[in-house]
C-alpha cells in the first residue's frame, strides 16, 4: 500500500540534489566552460555506475543509449552549466520548475500516459508559484541563462519520457550508466573543438565535481530513472517542483541571495502542487498502472482446474456427465441459483 509513497520519498532526492547544483556550479566551479563542465560531471559518474553494473546495451539499445545520452546528458547537462553560471541560484532552478507540465504533455504524447486532473491543477499550481519566484526577484535575469535553462527543461522533459518508453524492463543502473557514459563521451570532442585546453581545477573545483557528479548526477539520475518506472510521470514531474525550493534556499541561506515575501508565497504555492500530484489510492495500489498483470489475476482458478472446467462444460453438453461434476464451486452455486443447469437438467 504505501510502496509508491516511499517512491516519491526517494525519488525527491534527485530534484533536491539538482537544486543544490545550481549553487555548487555558481559558486566553485570553473566559468567560461561549460562542455568541460558537462563533460566531467557525465564521464566519472558513467564509469562509476557501469562499474557497479558491469553491463553492455545489446541490440536497438546502442541507438538508445546514444538518443538518451545527447538529451538527458550531452545537451541538458551543457545548458545547465550555461544557466548556473548567468543566473542566480535561486531564478536558475526555479526556471527548470515548469519540466512538471512539459513532461504531462510529453508523456501524454509519446507514452499514452493522460494526465490526471490533480496533476494538472498541481502543475497550474506550481507554475504559479514559479512565476511569482520568477518575477519578484532583486536580481535582474541574464536573457542567455533565462533561454539555456528552458531549453535545458525540454531536453530534459524529453529524454525523461524515452526514458520511461524504451526503458521498461530494463536494468535501471545500466540504462543510466550508459546514457551517462555515452552523453560524457559525446561532450568531450566538442569541449576540445570549441574550449581548447581544459581549465585548471583548484582543490575545491575538484571536490566541487566530486559531489555534482557522484550525488548530484549517479545517486540523483538513478534514483529519478527508477522513481518514472513505478511512478505516474505527472507525480515525477511534479516532484521536480523542489528543484526550485532547493536552489532558493540555497541561495537565500548560503549565498545571501534576498528572499522576497512574494517569494515565500511562491515556494508554498510550489509545495501545495507537489502535494497534490501525490499518487492516489489505486495508484498505490498498482491499480490501472499494470493492465496486465490485472488481467492475468481476472480468473482465479489455477490452469489446469480452468481446463478441467472447460472439459466437464463440453463432456455435459454431450450428456456424458451431470451438470455437477468436476464443475467449481462457484459453478455449481450459480446453478442452484437459476433452479437449473445450462443443459436444461434440473438441479
Amino acid at each position: 500500500m504505501e510502496a509508491k509513497m516511499r517512491w516519491m520519498v526517494v525519488t525527491a532526492l534527485a530534484p533536491v540534489a539538482w537544486g543544490s547544483n545550481y549553487f555548487v556550479t555558481r559558486e566553485f566551479l570553473p566559468a567560461g566552460h561549460p562542455l568541460y563542465g558537462a563533460a566531467w560531471r557525465a564521464l566519472p559518474a558513467g564509469l562509476v555506475l557501469l562499474a557497479l553494473c558491469r553491463r553492455r546495451p545489446r541490440g536497438a539499445w546502442w541507438g538508445k543509449a546514444a538518443v538518451l545520452g545527447l538529451l538527458n546528458v550531452s545537451v541538458f547537462f551543457t545548458l545547465v552549466y550555461l544557466s548556473s553560471q548567468t543566473l542566480p541560484t535561486s531564478l536558475a532552478s526555479t526556471v527548470m520548475a515548469a519540466s512538471a507540465p512539459a513532461m504531462m504533455l510529453m508523456a501524454w504524447l509519446l507514452v499514452a500516459e493522460r494526465p490526471r486532473l490533480p496533476h494538472l491543477a498541481g502543475a497550474g499550481i506550481g507554475l504559479v508559484g514559479v512565476c511569482l519566484m520568477l518575477l519578484t526577484g532583486t536580481e535582474a535575469a541574464n536573457a542567455t541563462g533565462v533561454l539555456a535553462s528552458i531549453a535545458a527543461m525540454l531536453a530534459a522533459s524529453c529524454g525523461h519520457v524515452l526514458t520511461k518508453r524504451w526503458a521498461a524492463g530494463a536494468d535501471v543502473l545500466a540504462s543510466t550508466a550508459w546514457q551517462l557514459t555515452v552523453g560524457g563521451l559525446l561532450l568531450l570532442p566538442a569541449a576540445v573543438a570549441v574550449e581548447g585546453a581544459p581549465p585548471d581545477l583548484t582543490a575545491p573545483a575538484f571536490l566541487a565535481f566530486a559531489y555534482v557528479a557522484l550525488i548530484a548526477t549517479a545517486l540523483a539520475f538513478t534514483v529519478w530513472f527508477a522513481g518514472l518506472r513505478h511512478l505516474p510521470t505527472g507525480t515525477v514531474g511534479l516532484l521536480g517542483l523542489l528543484n526550485p525550493v532547493t536552489g532558493v534556499l540555497l541561495g537565500t541561506v548560503v549565498a545571501s541571495e534576498t528572499l522576497t515575501a512574494q517569494q515565500v508565497a511562491g515556494l508554498a504555492l510550489v509545495l501545495a502542487g507537489v502535494v497534490l500530484g501525490r499518487p492516489t489510492r489505486a495508484e498505490r495500489r498498482g491499480d490501472g498502472r499494470e493492465p496486465a498483470a490485472l488481467s492475468e489475476r481476472a480468473d482465479p482458478s489455477p490452469p489446469e482446474q480452468a481446463d478441467r472446467s472447460a472439459s466437464a462444460r463440453a463432456d455435459q453438453r454431450e450428456g456424458r456427465l451431470p451438470a455437477t461434476s468436476h464443475e467449481p464451486a462457484g459453478s455449481a452455486r450459480r446453478i442452484s441459483r437459476g433452479g437449473q443447469a445450462a443443459n436444461g437438467v434440473p438441479d
